[in-house]
This record gives C-alpha cells, structure tokens and sequence, in this order.
C-alpha cells in the first residue's frame, strides 16, 4: 500500500495534468474563434474592394476596367461608370460588345435608357405596350454605326447583332441606376409573368436587397 504522502501528490499531479489539458484546450478554443472571425473580415474585406465607390482614380483606362460576359455567351461588357463601382447617382454607362448572331434578352425597365453605336450594325426590336397585358409582336428597327437610339420607360426591347461579319459595339447609358431588369422568354409572355433579374448580373457582387416591381 503506498504512503499517503505518495498518493496526495500524485492526485496533485493528475489535478495538475488534468487543469493543463483544459488550458491547452481552452487556448485552442480562442484560437479557432480568432482565425474564424479573421477569415469573416477578410472575406468582407475581399467583397468591398470589388466594389470600391471611393478612392478610385478620376481618369481610367477603358480596357484597364473589369470585363466580363457574365455568362452570356457573345457579350463583352464594361461598366465605364456605375452607381455600385464608381458612386454615380443618376445615370451608368456601359460599354458593350456584341458577336455575331448575339442579343440581349426580351426585357424591359423602370428607366430610361440611351444607345449610342460605335461600330457594327444590328436590329432594334420594341414593343411600345406596357398598358397591355403583354408585349406583342415588336417593331424592327435597323441600327448603324454612329447612330444613336432611346428606349422609353418599360418598353420591352431586344437589340440583335444581325451582322454576320462584325461585333456590335454600344454605348449605353441609362437612368436611375442600379437597373432593375423584368426578363421575357418571348414576346406574348404576359407583363405579370416576366422575371425580375436584380441585382443584375454586373451588380450581384455588390448588391443584394431586390426591389418591388415599379409597372
């Protein structure tokens, strides 16, 4: 049988043993919630500088600017001068270029919206029928190389490049931005029906509270 001085410190030293043990896991516990925490700023951190409102130079490059087709395939698009990027408060310009046989989609939009075409041809496609219960068959019209169009609030367009031998490239300029787009899959599709894209594809990375529809 061991003393009982033996035994008193050897139930001291498990004591001790046992109280490290839930320092060291405690001191991990800290860790894990530092690096967790880091990982949320820095993530939120990488999200702001993808839209950074301040600090941008006044004069930028166009083909230094971020371009992406986001997903449509044919589409080049640049954002020259955005509500989320740059700060703009009443219009966004956009640059966009258009392949061969490429489109936008059967849409409309609480906001104006102006064209100016750079180079290339196409076709223009409106429907002037917002007070109806749907678009209907659109008017056709040609569009040219320095020629310039407007499309009215929540008219339903689509603009084609027709041309089988050169891009479409347009200025695009619109109103009231972020834009709000209401997606058609054809031209009977009725108003009510039409699917609301918002934040649209060039501004999911820096917003995400969707809006009423304004019809």
């Amino acid at each position: 049988m061991l003393p009982l001085s033996l035994l008193t410190t050897g139930l001291r030293n498990q004591r001790k043993g046992e109280e490290n043990n839930q320092n060291i896991a405690e001191k991990m516990a800290g860790i894990s919630i530092i690096f967790f925490i880091l990982s949320i700023l820095l993530s939120a951190t990488a999200e702001a500088s993808q839209c950074p409102a301040i600090g941008l130079p006044l004069v930028r490059k166009i083909n230094e600017l971020p371009q992406d087709n986001y997903g449509r395939e044919g589409l080049s698009h640049i954002t020259v001068a955005g509500s989320l990027m740059h700060g703009m408060k009443e219009v966004e310009v956009w640059l966009q270029t258009f392949s061969p046989g490429s489109h936008t989609p059967i849409h409309r939009h609480s906001c104006e919206e102006v064209f100016v075409v750079l180079k290339g041809s196409g076709t223009l496609y409106l429907a002037s029928s917002s007070h109806e219960k749907h678009p209907g068959k659109p008017q056709e019209y040609p569009i040219v190389s320095n020629s310039t169009f407007q499309i009215p609030v929540n008219d339903v367009h689509q603009v084609w490049n027709t041309n089988e031998n050169e891009d479409l490239q347009m200025l695009v300029i619109i109103s009231h931005p972020p834009v709000k787009v209401f997606i058609y899959e054809d031209w009977h599709m009725p108003h009510t029906a039409a699917k609301l894209k918002f934040p649209y594809y060039w501004d999911e990375q820096c917003l995400q509270t969707p809006p009423k529809d304004e019809l």
